[in-house]
């Protein structure tokens, strides 16, 4: 069995590799290159699971990075569990044809309550008075007290927000080495976020100062895990989930649902909560995806009408409802009643008040899991805000002194998005990737949907790649 790294750099396209990533360049022409094609959505939690799974999102069941718990009628994104995830794990595939075989499974997503053998995932220890402090959770749980004696704590405020850097990429790819020299896992999977931030903030543009930085900061970091990884004889697959797309405006499709009578809110100590259980219909909105759903017991001349208003807002490319949602492999019924999709330049805004005086407090700040919908905007610090650097200071001595203080320093100004993803790529310069020093034994068209058969060849063989593709009946599925 031969040990495999499979790492995973979010946003990465042959489009990026050049002049600012020279290590992954030379490790892209010594190996084999090709683009991925994706999944609907292309967002991280359904591509991970596809990746992983060898199955597309109707088939897991992952629909989205969150979606409407139709069973207690809330929103949640960024769950955690991996019981949520149906399919045969690549780990498990591999366990069947070597019993001591060992997965190590660094930040790829649902990595709690997992069959995997070694894990870390962010876990911040949220306190009574509402603080939120960095931590992470980890498989053994003593590990995690390894990982914060060599590293110190895992940076949360790097991995997502205003704040993020590279600080969060490269604790992770130290916690990857500790990972090959504590347990040598046959199977390392390892997840560096960071190229993706400023992909969002300013789009996939090369001449911008700080994405040629971006792909400096990544380069180096991926280029010393890549080298240290073959240095203990790892084989090494490089993937991303996707590419990220130039945007020039935001869609504020609840925005429109309830202009139409068909969303409801609550109305809270002066803000506006949307009120799911009373909506007719309400978008759960996820970078350029939508799932739409309905009031149950609406009959198709409602459903028709939410259809006409959805098709009616400029920037919606598309709507599919039943089980003509099938055409872009989401007919599961965690899928919105009706999924929309943006147009190449649009994504989608959760945002459903008409006025942001009347916006919830979570609104203005870094919360992604109160909000019903995914919010880039929480890459930013409030433009509007004259001196950001003393408005975070004044909120966290504030927090010190034992004092309540929000975190609102998230502005409402969705424009400021520069990037998104979530649509299939138009040219393949711009589609997620696979960059390997182990070629597959076939030609032709690649899918993210495969990774998991030629993870199982680059470790075993070709006879396990066979096997993992004839194993992809659902095992537990959702």
């Amino acid at each position: 069995m031969q040990p495999l790294l499979l790492l995973n750099v979010v946003g990465l396209t042959s489009r990026l590799i050049g002049e600012f990533t020279p290590r992954l360049a030379e490790f892209a022409r010594q190996g084999f290159v090709q683009p991925l094609r994706n999944i609907v959505p292309a967002v991280t939690c359904s591509v991970q699971a596809s990746m992983l799974t060898g199955l597309t999102p109707e088939q897991h069941g992952i629909v989205g990075n969150g979606w409407l718990f139709r069973e207690l009628a809330e929103v949640w994104f960024w769950r955690q569990s991996n019981r949520l995830v149906g399919g045969e794990r690549l780990w498990e595939a591999a366990k069947r044809h070597d019993p001591d075989f060992r997965c190590a499974n660094l930040f790829w997503w649902y990595n709690m309550a997992s069959s995997h053998d070694f894990g870390a995932t962010p876990r911040p220890i949220y306190k009574a008075d509402g603080r939120k402090l960095p931590d992470c959770h980890t498989k053994p749980a003593a590990w995690r007290d390894r990982l914060t004696a060599e590293l110190g704590t895992f940076p949360l405020f790097h991995f997502w927000g205003p704040a993020t850097s590279i600080a969060s990429s490269r604790w992770i790819a130290e916690a990857s080495k500790l990972a090959i020299a504590d347990f040598r896992p046959s199977l390392l999977l390892s997840y560096l976020p960071h190229l993706d931030y400023d992909l969002q903030r300013h789009g996939p543009d090369l001449s911008h100062p700080a994405v040629r930085q971006s792909l400096r900061d990544i380069d180096a970091v991926a280029g010393d895990l890549i080298a240290h990884a073959r240095e203990n004889g790892y084989r090494v697959m490089l993937v991303s989930e996707y590419g990220i797309t130039p945007v020039s405006r935001a869609v504020h499709l609840n925005r429109h649902l309830r202009e139409a009578g068909l969303l409801q809110v609550r109305h809270e100590a002066g803000a506006e909560i949307l009120d799911p259980s009373q909506c007719r219909a309400f978008a759960v909105a996820d970078h350029q995806i939508a799932h739409v759903y309905l009031q149950p017991g609406l009959g198709a001349r409602q459903m028709a009408e939410v259809e006409d208003v959805l098709r009616s807002i400029p920037g919606v490319a598309g709507v599919w409802q039943g089980r003509a949602r099938g055409e872009l492999g989401l007919n599961h019924e965690r899928a919105g009643d009706l999924v929309a999709l943006a147009e190449d330049d649009a994504w989608f805004s959760y945002y459903y008040w008409l006025d942001d005086a009347r916006a919830p407090d979570f609104a203005r700040t870094v919360d992604i899991h109160r909000k019903p919908g995914y919010d880039p905007a929480e890459l930013f610090i409030d433009p509007n805000i004259r001196f950001p650097k003393l408005a975070v200071a004044s909120r966290l001595a504030k927090r010190m002194l034992g004092m309540r203080s929000l975190m609102d320093v998230i502005g409402l100004d969705a424009g400021i998005v520069k990037g998104s993803h979530g649509l299939l790529a138009r040219d393949a310069a711009d589609a997620a990737l696979l960059i390997s020093d182990c070629p597959p034994a076939c030609d032709g068209e690649l899918s993210v949907t495969d990774i998991k058969s030629l993870a199982l060849q680059a470790m075993f063989g070709a006879d396990a790649a066979q096997a993992g593709q004839e194993a992809r009946g659902l095992v537990g599925s959702p």
